[in-house]
């Protein structure tokens, strides 16, 4: 009797236990299915495009501002043509080709200019290019913005202009003048506020008019390359040269065994001519010897008159060339 009481009270026990661990594996179970169920969830969420247009704007028919840069172009032409005429040669120039030696070979659209000629058994070719003038301009330009950056180093450049930040244009100038000069030397003449104004002042016109008068703006430095070669042989002589103010001035004295590598055409002669000695610089040389090869190129009409001519002719060229680059660009954007 008493077994079996023990056996009925257990069969509870048996079954709580056994039920227990099942109850768990489904709750489990019921969790997993849940995580499962809410990843699904989040990705199969759809998930919309972010709210701008990727279509491609409409292309007008014909662009906006065609019609503003031909009009702006036409602008350029009619002001460059109404300060000089491109094709009027300068007397200077024309002078020069009257009286020369040389021939002159101008290809419309290329930098370089050519000059032949001949003197005795030698043919003479002289090269120069407006790309010299076009280069010192951008050399202004660098040297005017390194100019600012002193002004900002040094914190006196408050408005980007190079005043000092009192207001001032620096050099002799006090606070208590109103009337301000600048000299030939560099210097500002500073007048009391009783004073004349500069204009009517006797001692700043003087200063002004002497500059003026006293005073001729440089030519820029043009490159002239002279080779020279002979007949019957098979070598040139290529001497580098700098013409401005008036004056030749050597830089290099070059021999080449070939003529045809004082000229590269292609290049493999370009790298033949690579490793060659060609010389010392010129300044190496003996003074006698340098005084004897600019008497050299004198005698061949490489002189003052040449060093006069080269800088006018390419100022002459670059205006055309420019003239052509306007028009040309102006025909392609107008449509009429």
């Amino acid at each position: 009797m008493l077994s079996f009481r023990a056996l009925v009270r257990s069969i509870p026990r048996a079954v709580t236990r056994i039920s227990a661990p099942a109850a768990r594996n489904h709750t489990i179970l019921h969790r997993h299915l849940t995580v499962l169920q809410s990843s699904w969830t989040r990705t199969a969420k759809p998930r919309f495009a972010a709210a701008f247009s990727t279509s491609r704007t409409a292309w007008a028919s014909e662009g906006q501002v065609d019609e503003e840069l031909a009009a702006k172009l036409e602008s350029e032409l009619q002001l460059e043509r109404e300060m000089r005429d491109p094709d009027e040669l300068p007397l200077s120039v024309k002078d020069y080709l009257d009286n020369s030696p040389y021939k002159i070979h101008d290809t419309p659209g290329k930098e370089e200019v050519v000059l032949t000629g001949q003197y005795g058994d030698e043919n003479i070719r002289i090269v120069f290019s407006i790309a010299d003038l076009n280069s010192l301009d951008q050399d202004a330009d660098a040297d005017k913005y390194d100019d600012r950056a002193l002004y900002d180093e040094d914190g006196d450049d408050v408005d980007g202009a190079g005043l000092p930040s009192d207001g001032q244009s620096g050099g002799a100038q006090s606070k208590g003048a109103i009337a301000t000069g600048r000299t030939k030397g560099g210097n500002i003449n500073v007048a009391p506020e009783d004073s004349v104004a500069p204009a009517d002042r006797d001692e700043l016109a003087d200063d002004e008019s002497a500059g003026e008068e006293g005073e001729q703006e440089p030519s820029f430095p043009a490159r002239v390359n002279v080779t020279v070669t002979k007949k019957g042989k098979k070598g040139a002589l290529q001497i580098e040269t700098i013409a401005q103010d008036g004056a030749i001035v050597i830089d290099n004295v070059y021999y080449y065994p070939d003529a045809k590598l004082a000229d590269p055409k292609t290049a493999e002669q370009e790298l033949a001519r690579r490793d060659m000695y060609l010389g010392p610089p010129f300044g190496n040389l003996d003074e006698d010897l340098q005084v004897i090869l600019e008497r050299y190129l004198d005698e061949r009409g490489v002189n003052t008159a040449l060093a006069l001519f080269v800088p006018d002719y390419v100022d002459y060229k670059e205006q055309r060339e420019y003239v052509r680059w306007l028009n040309d660009v102006r025909n392609f954007v107008d449509d009429e």
